[in-house]
């Protein structure tokens, strides 16, 4: 079985006024399709770098990354933009969904920049958005919504494009606990039902309990987290 992704030995660093500060110092991780893992660790830790490397946000300075088996450090601009366009989903903590559009034309959007045209885009956008139990808000604008639809409204967005690779930071951190579970299980029914590997960081430990494997990064090293 192919992995989704495999991180092999990422260095990542950053010049500031005292040096260079090294954030991910061999890091590895591999995850498969249909794996759940989750990122802990206090703020500052790397996380977010680390979620970034994955996504093809940022290259590192060393190591290797590959997305079902492609080398991806390899690859130039344009490149990496089609892997994230076609095999990449992300949800962060804030929705960022456009204000101006609809539910429906949120999550069609990624569908109609890539080519397809906008019925059917708003038809699988209307089927994305009745498995996430919003068949209601379809033509609701984000001002519309409570934060919790807003937020399954990005959740749809990101698995709209049938992503191999879905990459979470942090996408329940501005959410009520009742609102988290039902968010964060819409998630994993989505990710699930479609054989997507799945990467979540996230402060909120009662999360962890539903991941196959749970990680931190200590010394800008992956260990699992006990």
């Amino acid at each position: 079985m192919t992995a989704v992704l495999e991180l092999r030995d990422i260095v990542r660093q950053y010049k500031s006024e005292a040096g260079i500060l090294s954030v991910l110092n061999g890091a590895n991780l591999t995850l498969n399709p249909g794996e759940l893992v989750g990122l802990v660790g206090p703020s500052g830790s790397g996380k977010s770098t680390l979620l970034h490397t994955a996504g093809l946000l940022e290259k590192p300075e060393g190591g290797q990354v590959f997305l079902e088996g492609e080398d991806c450090v390899a690859l130039g601009d344009s490149g990496r933009t089609r892997l994230r366009r076609e095999k990449l989903g992300f949800v962060y903590q804030f929705h960022h969904l456009l204000p101006e559009f609809n539910a429906r034309d949120n999550v069609a959007m990624p569908l109609m920049v890539g080519g397809m045209k906008r019925r059917q885009a708003r038809e699988k956008a209307d089927a994305l958005l009745a498995e996430m139990g919003l068949s209601d808000r379809t033509k609701h604008q984000p001002g519309q919504m409570s934060g919790g639809e807003q937020q399954r409204v990005a959740i749809a967005r990101a698995l709209v494009n049938d992503p191999r690779l879905v990459i979470a930071d942090e996408p329940t951190g501005n959410l009520d606990p009742a609102t988290t579970e039902r968010v964060f299980q819409s998630l994993i029914r989505m990710a699930r039902s479609e054989g997507a590997a799945v990467l979540v960081a996230t402060h909120n430990m009662a999360l962890t309990e539903h991941m196959d494997r749970v990680l931190t990064l200590k010394d800008g090293k992956l260990t699992d987290f006990t």
